[in-house]
């Protein structure tokens, strides 16, 4: 049987390597051990050396000292990319990857990837400046020059970052220049005069002492009249009208004008100002803007001048006295008496039926006689702005008189639970006009009295079944009315 000779005679270290363990690879059965002793090698180096043959090949056999580096694959670019880029690298060497890309595609029209432009950017050496002087953004001998640069490199891809490194300008110049060129493209470069655009003044203290004389000889004359009188074209009507609203806030010899330049009143308190619930009440009416049926609808409210809570009120065809009896009876009934009660010199509030019953119950009832304004003294006439403004859409809605009262009952209770203005001003606790009412009652009268004092313009009666009430041995029958129930019926005059 043959054996392998103990010493390996080839100076090739790999081939040296491979022919220590190619028995091995021949013959699996063989061991490590049995080639180590045949070779006087080692057992642990034929083994490792083995291991590394099976995972790496030929490769394995290599020393751990040598580096191994595959060879790369040669980059098949036009020589006018490479030209381009030897010249973008003699420029400026802070170019990004897809920058370089872009760059490339605009000036030699052959479309890279960011990273094969960055691996021919590493290869290449850096260049020689290129023979043209390298002017930055502010020693070009036209300004004109130096804009269309910026605009050039950055059509050619380049970035502001680049550009402003490159150029030596700040990037909001950049930006205010390309934002000028792409508004108005070439005339964006040159040059324009910093002076201001606003137009010619024409209004000097001449013209407006002009003004001033024509005003105090027609202090009643407006703008078109004086600008006429003038009789020139250089001002225009509405700058007259403003010189002479100038002229009435700085000279006090015009006519009409003392009232710009008088002393300001201070505010006065409200003539029924109340200090206490139930001190003041105040009654109106209000027409509707909108017909029911073809006729117009009266709206008559009482409003408490503390709380500015409406205690009662209802709708009826016409502002007449038994409607005002009607929303006072019920406030009573609900809150007691109060102090004095307010009302217009509305033909309702001054019949003797009213009266009497003011009389009778002690309320100081006081008429408003508006001959010059005095109606704001009435707050309930103030305040059926709000119902116009908040609820005669919905009361509009209404179809039969009795849709419009029961949207009139909510619109009181819908008043009376949301925040007042007036209150949140005098700054209450809740600006809510229930909650600053709360269980206040005004002077206490018994029911019985309380009927007894209407009893001269109201009698409580019951209908019978057929819906029909019978007052001094006369049978009247009520409208919409139903059997069995109590009603309250007013007596006006003969009727």
């Amino acid at each position: 049987m043959e054996t392998d000779e103990p010493q390996l005679p080839f100076s090739d270290p790999i081939q040296q390597r491979y022919e220590l363990i190619r028995p091995l690879l021949l013959d699996p059965e063989r061991t490590a051990t049995q080639r180590a002793q045949e070779t006087g090698t080692h057992p642990e180096t034929v083994g490792h050396l083995k291991r590394r043959f099976a995972q790496q090949g030929m490769l394995g056999l290599l020393p751990a000292t040598q580096e191994v580096q595959p060879v790369r694959r040669s980059l098949r670019v036009p020589d006018v990319v490479v030209h381009e880029l030897q010249r973008l690298k003699g420029l400026y060497t802070g170019f990004g990857a897809r920058e370089l890309a872009r760059i490339l595609f605009h000036t030699t029209m052959h479309r890279l990837t960011g990273q094969t432009a960055r691996r021919l950017w590493e290869r290449l050496q850096l260049a020689a400046p290129p023979p043209r002087p390298l002017l930055d953004y502010h020693s070009h001998p036209a300004r004109t020059q130096a804009r269309q640069e910026v605009i050039t490199l950055y059509a050619q891809g380049w970035s502001k970052r680049s550009i402003s490194q490159f150029l030596q300008v700040s990037r909001p110049t950049i930006n205010l220049w390309l934002t000028r060129f792409e508004r108005d493209n070439a005339a964006s470069l040159a040059d324009h005069s910093s002076a201001p655009h606003t137009p010619v003044r024409k209004v000097w203290l001449p013209v407006r002492l002009e003004i001033y004389h024509l005003q105090k000889r027609h202090p009643d004359a407006g703008g078109f009249r004086l600008w006429s009188l003038r009789g020139k074209t250089d001002l225009s009507v509405r700058t007259v009208e403003r010189i002479m609203a100038l002229n009435r806030q700085v000279y006090t010899d015009i006519p009409g004008t003392e009232r710009l330049h008088a002393a300001p009143v201070p505010p006065q308190p409200h003539p029924f100002k109340a200090t206490a619930a139930h001190e003041y009440w105040f009654i109106d009416g209000r027409m509707m803007d909108f017909a029911l049926q073809g006729h117009r609808w009266w709206s008559l409210i009482i409003l408490d001048g503390y709380s500015r809570t409406m205690l009662a009120g209802a709708i009826a065809p016409s502002e007449a006295s038994w409607v005002a009896l009607t929303v006072l009876y019920t406030a009573c009934q609900r809150y007691g008496l109060p102090v004095h009660l307010i009302s217009d010199s509305g033909g309702a509030f001054i019949s003797d039926a009213f009266e009497g019953v003011c009389t009778r119950l002690g309320i100081d009832h006081r008429t408003i006689v508006s001959t010059q304004g005095q109606s704001y003294m009435n707050l309930m006439e103030t305040h059926f702005h709000m119902q116009r403004r908040w609820y005669d859409y919905q009361l509009a809605l209404s179809e039969t008189p009795q849709e419009l009262d029961a949207a009139h009952q909510r619109f009181l209770a819908l008043y009376n639970s949301t925040a007042h203005y007036g209150l949140l001003q005098e700054q209450f606790a809740s600006p809510i006009p229930l909650h600053v009412l709360g269980a206040s009652k005004g002077r206490w009268v018994p029911p019985q009295e309380l009927t007894r004092k209407f009893a001269h313009a109201l009698f409580i009666r019951t209908t019978n079944r057929y819906g029909c009430v019978t007052l001094h041995r006369s049978h009247f029958y009520v409208d919409q009315g139903l059997p069995q129930a109590p009603v309250l019926l007013w007596v006006a005059g003969e009727e």
